[in-house]
């Protein structure tokens, strides 16, 4: 299995959504979690849009900044942007980088506050 395989497989395990856009905005990948929350703006038909599109006028400027202060330094790689009250999870945008430390993307990370409800080790 290549590399490549299985950073896919964990994403698309992952329950979060997880939506990746190169340095153009453009909707690169979307995991099946994030086609799904995302059905009823079109789903995985928004892959190859902007996201801008799917942002008002204040949180295109927000990411236009933040997508600022990562091309500034190599360092400088996750961004608090919102808390989600109604679904309790933190929001971050993330840098993503090639192996030379170039910006290359970005995503937004969703991080739930809330405890597992999932039994521990329940697989029998």
């Amino acid at each position: 299995m290549i590399l490549n395989e299985i950073y896919k497989s964990v994403l698309e395990a992952d329950r979060a959504a997880v939506v990746i856009c190169d340095l153009e905005h453009r909707i690169i990948y979307m995991n099946p979690a994030a086609i799904n929350r995302y059905q009823r703006w079109g789903g995985k038909d928004l892959l190859g849009k902007s996201l801008l599109d799917c942002h008002n006028e204040k949180s295109r400027e927000m990411i236009f900044k933040v997508l600022d202060w990562f091309k500034q330094s190599g360092e400088n790689n996750l961004v608090y942007t919102f808390y989600n009250e109604k679904e309790n999870k933190d929001v971050y945008m993330v840098a993503l980088r090639n192996d030379a430390g170039e910006l290359i993307g970005y995503y937004e990370k969703h991080e739930y506050r809330n405890r597992e409800t999932m039994k521990m080790y329940d697989i029998e």
